[in-house]
């Protein structure tokens, strides 16, 4: 037993020195560029070099089954009708396929994203108003990995009005770096996305974090690709509608969402660290107040 646990270890240091002690930033801006060159062939190739490191690839789901590019393969669609969305009123559905990783209970303004790791909600959402609305909220980290479908979808019915992107590093989000790297997600690319509810006065907001190589955000309501070489304005306005289960984006290679809610809600049974979660299943669950009855946004107490 002591002779597995140590042979795990060493994998483990191995795996984390290979994705954070290269240089993240251009084997990211390579790989998105590689991931973008159009050639059949090539793009068979490296699906074909990827599926050794993802036995869990399963291109059998996607509508298409020939690409273009490798890129193309990353953001590929499902066939209609392989994720079954829960329309519950008081459910908030996962956004997208994830390994559920550090989830609770927001205490105060401090989340985790690891035991022992914390990180402050402003450290993150540098909208002050926007992270108070999270106190004592609920929080759930969703970790895509490589092979997993990389689109998001609106977990419920809900508007969106800007999109605040921030600009930072590209650290692997694995569980090992995740241990190692203190307020990791604080420090990678990253955007906020407030989902204005019509109806309630609760609020959920979805913050997707980019990782190492292909650090790219594309959503549906903007022009815009977010990613390294993005030099527009961090607050991007936008107009958007959405019913639950539309899609909002995607990204070009498996990275994380953090979604955050009000007090009003919590996690659905079952919803703990570790366990796989597609789109559209139950998240949260919760009974959202009446818009009638929005409190005054004053700090006091904070």
């Amino acid at each position: 037993m002591k002779t597995a646990v140590q042979s795990l270890t060493k994998i483990e240091q191995l795996n984390f020195l290979l994705t954070n002690r290269i240089p993240r930033r251009w084997l990211t801006l390579f790989v998105g560029w590689f991931s973008q060159l159009e050639s059949p062939l090539l793009a068979k190739f490296s699906i074909a070099i990827w599926q050794l490191f993802a036995e869990d690839l399963r291109l059998q789901d996607a509508k298409k089954q020939h690409f273009n590019s490798l890129g193309e393969c990353f953001t590929r669609e499902l066939k209609d009708g392989l994720r079954p969305l829960d329309r519950g009123p008081d459910i908030v559905t996962s956004p997208c396929d994830a390994i559920v990783g550090a989830c609770g209970r927001v205490e105060g303004s401090k989340v985790f994203q690891a035991k022992g790791f914390p990180y402050e909600l402003s450290e993150l959402i540098p909208d002050v108003g926007l992270a108070h609305k999270y106190r004592n909220g609920v929080y759930v980290t969703l970790r895509l990995k490589s092979s997993m479908y990389h689109r998001f979808h609106a977990p419920v019915d809900c508007q969106v009005k800007q999109v605040n992107y921030i600009s930072g590093d590209t650290w692997n989000v694995n569980p090992i770096a995740l241990k190692r790297v203190e307020k990791l997600f604080c420090k990678n690319e990253r955007a906020v996305i407030e989902l204005k509810l019509d109806t309630s006065s609760s609020s959920i907001t979805l913050v997707p974090v980019a990782a190492i190589l292909v650090a790219s955000m594309k959503f549906n309501f903007l022009s815009q690709t977010l990613n390294l070489r993005y030099r527009g304005a961090n607050v991007i306005p936008c107009d958007a509608k959405f019913t639950k289960g539309a899609e909002m984006g995607y990204f070009q290679h498996g990275s994380t969402i953090i979604v955050f809610a009000s007090h009003e809600y919590q996690l659905c049974p079952g919803i703990e660290q570790g366990i796989p979660i597609k789109m559209g299943e139950a998240l949260l669950c919760g009974h959202p107040e009446p818009s009638e009855t929005q409190p005054s946004p004053a700090f006091a107490g904070a």
